[in-house]
């Protein structure tokens, strides 16, 4: 198993106060991991922000329980991984009511910003959860 250089976790309710929990994490890991270059560090924390956004102002909750956000972020030599799951949640692919027009030329563009940003973009349901997976391999040199 590659070696983990640096890593975060963060679960707490789906609101604005934990995209600023996320970003802090995210500050003081590139402490922790001084070597990954700045613009993987600039767009990895662009994905993973935009990922956790997405969680807040879009996630129904499933039930009677809150929409919860979490976040596990990993750092090894070739790769940078961030699992960003919705606890609680209804499936974001769940048929929908018809979007206007306007509705249309917002949604998904949060989604094309995050694949523009990364190597890899999975989506994973399991139970009342939601993780998409994030993955960039940084650049050397």
């Amino acid at each position: 198993m590659t070696e983990v250089l640096a890593s975060r976790s963060f679960r707490g309710p789906a609101a604005d106060e934990a995209i600023e929990a996320v970003h802090n994490d995210l500050d003081s890991l590139w402490l922790d991991a001084p070597f990954v270059q700045d613009i993987d560090q600039m767009t990895f924390t662009t994905a993973v922000i935009e990922s956790a956004s997405n969680i807040v102002q879009h996630a129904e909750p499933a039930g009677q329980e809150p929409v919860e956000l979490g976040m596990d972020i990993i750092v090894q030599p070739a790769l940078l991984q961030a699992r960003v799951s919705a606890y609680h949640a209804k499936s974001p692919y769940e048929p929908m009511e018809p979007a206007t027009q306007s509705e249309d030329a917002e949604s998904g563009r949060g989604l094309a910003l995050i694949q523009a940003l990364v190597t890899t973009l999975t989506f994973e349901r399991q139970d009342s959860t939601n993780t998409w997976v994030l993955t960039r391999s940084p650049q050397h040199g």
